[in-house]
């Protein structure tokens, strides 16, 4: 079994994480006001999912002291998704709409210090490099959700009466 605690705690937190992740978004799709938020929600849920797994699968292979490699990882990269389209990018803004988008903007804000944290204070290589590209997955999903969160802000702020127009 292998002994570096600090090692394994760094996977489990992503792994809780990542379930945390997943969950909240299931809520929120279900929560949804509005359909193409509510796929929006389904295809971060099933990205946190994938990430977890491939966090398991390497935690799996660290704690039984084998060697592993993370090019099947790399190999099934995500790439822009197609469910954010400009539907997606501007749903209609229900209140529970914008505060779940915000939330998710935080989660994902979270997500990055958290992996880039872990490149920082691991001493394997190839888990490093794993948690960098981490970072690079959990921008994509930012800057998504901050382009939709903005656009639906305004919306709220209109449909208030705080707009000047």
């Amino acid at each position: 079994m292998y002994q570096n605690v600090k090692e394994i705690e760094l996977i489990k937190n992503a792994l809780l994480n990542e379930k945390e992740g997943e969950k909240f978004y299931l809520l929120a799709a279900e929560a949804a006001q509005d359909e193409s938020a509510k796929k929006a929600f389904m295809f971060l849920a099933e990205e946190e999912v994938k990430h977890g797994e491939w966090l398991y699968h390497i935690y799996r292979k660290l704690i039984n002291e084998k060697q592993f490699s993370l090019d099947e990882i790399y190999e099934a990269e995500e790439s822009s998704p197609q469910i954010f389209t400009e539907k997606t990018q501007h749903p209609e803004s229900g209140s529970l709409d914008v505060s779940v988008f915000g939330i998710g903007v935080k989660m994902e804000k979270a997500s990055i210090d958290y992996y880039k944290n872990a490149a920082q204070t691991t001493e394997i290589k190839e888990l490093k490099n794993f948690y960098q590209r981490l970072v690079e997955w959990e921008v994509i999903h930012l800057n998504m959700l901050e382009k939709i969160y903005e656009g639906l802000k305004e919306e709220w702020w209109q449909k208030q009466g705080f707009s000047p127009a």
